[in-house]
């Protein structure tokens, strides 16, 4: 970063990584994104619609996931 201090990078659990500050990202095609967002939230499900960028979608897959857990007992047996 420009004035020397360092760019705080957040990993959550199950939702998206957050970088706080101005950030550029660059995509695998080469092209850039610029946020100039106070806080930048990156998606990890690969869910979002607007990805790179997280847009909450993380919230129904972990829904998801929780509902398949639920639906199998301990010994993995579906009830």
């Amino acid at each position: 970063m420009p004035d020397g201090s360092p760019v705080r990078v957040e990993i959550t659990g199950e939702g998206p990584v957050l970088i706080h500050g101005p950030v550029d990202l660059v995509m695998p095609d080469g092209s850039r994104i610029r946020s100039e967002r106070a806080v930048t939230a990156l998606c990890t499900c690969r869910g979002s619609r607007r990805y790179p960028m997280c847009d909450t979608s993380h919230r129904r897959c972990a829904r998801n996931r929780r509902k398949d857990n639920d639906e199998t007992n301990r010994d993995g047996q579906q009830r």
